[in-house]
């Protein structure tokens, strides 16, 4: 190797060496752990962007649990469970997975009202260009897919917010693309939910569900974010999973505090409850008088 043909090849070795790489386009450097605060604002930008580039100023916040489907599918589900636990009647295991699916089959009415839920919100709030009180869901199945489709089916704009998981999650088909993003970090995904939050409204669900409540109520008891109505579907389920009287009668929580959610049973009696939270232009007001009392009895006028 002439000299010439020696200068070539080091230049080379120089040109393909990722430190050579432009800081953006090196997905090694920006994958290292000393890069996690820059993904982290980056994670935080991206998202930013997108709602603000698509004129999003608000949104009414969807959880619940991906196991409630809609009833056809979840009467496959029993019938499955019931076909496997025929071949093998004593195992308690696949008697127990029957249970379960019964359970679910009867929440399956829940999958419904999310999805008239979004379609009444929907259609209310998103008139021509106004990019209010979108619905916003973790872009996953079961209720969250009922309420993006609820938009869906009216030709409405709405957001996912997916995240990576151990079990690959794909975003469900009625999200709207432009408006469904992935997150790596949970705590930016949360900050998303709530950053433009005019309501949150939580059905029956478990983990996640639970943690995303128990995020909203936390900041909303120690003022850290803004007054919205956090309201909980079906008072008899969520009556049982949490006993929030309990925490206030031994202390844990004020008084006051259970007044920091209400109930709701029908989408109809949601979208009022949100609807006598705001006026017309996002400020507060009286509840109307015909909500129920023991409802909205925190929310009163500043």
């Amino acid at each position: 190797m002439n000299e010439s043909e020696l200068r070539q090849s080091m230049i080379e070795k120089i040109l393909q060496s990722p430190s050579y790489r432009l800081a953006f386009r090196d997905p090694e450097f920006l994958d290292s752990p000393e890069l996690r605060p820059n993904r982290m604002e980056l994670e935080f930008l991206k998202p930013e962007l997108g709602f603000r580039a698509n004129g999003i100023r608000s949104t009414i916040v969807t959880f619940g649990s991906t196991r409630i489907v809609d009833r056809p599918s979840a009467q496959a589900r029993l019938e499955s469970a019931q076909a496997r636990l025929a071949q093998d009647p004593d195992n308690p295991v696949l008697q127990r997975e029957v249970e379960r699916a019964k359970r679910l089959l009867e929440k399956s009415h829940y999958w419904e009202m999310a999805r008239e839920f979004a379609r009444i919100v929907s259609s209310a709030s998103q008139q021509g260009e106004a990019c209010d009180y979108i619905i916003l869901t973790g872009a996953g199945p079961g209720i969250m897919e009922a309420a993006n489709r609820g938009a869906w089916e009216v030709g409405a704009k709405s957001a996912g917010l997916n995240i990576q998981i151990p079990m690959e999650q794909l975003p469900n088909p009625y999200v709207t693309p432009e408006l469904c993003f992935q997150f790596q970090y949970f705590a930016l995904r949360k900050f998303h939910f709530l950053l433009r939050a005019k309501a949150l409204v939580v059905f029956p669900g478990g983990f996640g569900t639970i943690d995303e409540l128990f995020d909203a109520l936390t900041l909303r008891q120690t003022h850290r974010m803004q007054e919205i109505p956090i309201i909980l579907f079906g008072r008899e389920y969520w009556e049982k999973v949490i006993n929030f009287q309990f925490l206030a009668d031994q202390g844990m929580i004020d008084e006051d505090d259970l007044k920091l959610f209400c109930y709701a049973e029908t989408p109809q009696e949601a979208w009022q409850i949100i609807q006598s939270f705001y006026n017309h232009d996002g400020r507060r007001r009286i509840p109307a008088p015909h909500i129920a009392a023991e409802n909205l009895g925190a929310w009163q006028v500043d």
